[in-house]
């Protein structure tokens, strides 16, 4: 993976975090760096679980990939704050 791979994952795992964040409803008690962690790691499963179901490129908007990320990111959001929670 090239320098501007890697910046454009993050890039995108970005806003996927946020986006993640965004769909889960109520205060979560995470901080901006654990958001930014889950978008990563949520935009990386799901490109690959997208290439795994075969709807990672098509000729428009790759909505089914941004769905599965988002998902993920959101779930990771949950996860993340009901396990800070417990502490």
């Amino acid at each position: 993976m090239e320098i501007s791979g890697i910046l454009s994952a993050i890039v995108i795992g970005i806003v996927i975090g946020v986006l993640g964040r965004l769909v889960v409803p109520g205060r979560q008690r995470i901080g901006v760096l654990w958001t930014i962690a889950v978008g990563i790691v949520a935009a990386l499963l799901g490109s690959a679980i997208a290439a795994g179901f075969g709807v990672a490129d098509t000729d428009g908007p790759d909505w089914v990939e941004w769905f599965i990320q988002i998902a993920l990111a959101a779930l990771g959001v949950v996860a993340l704050d009901r396990g800070l929670a417990r502490r």
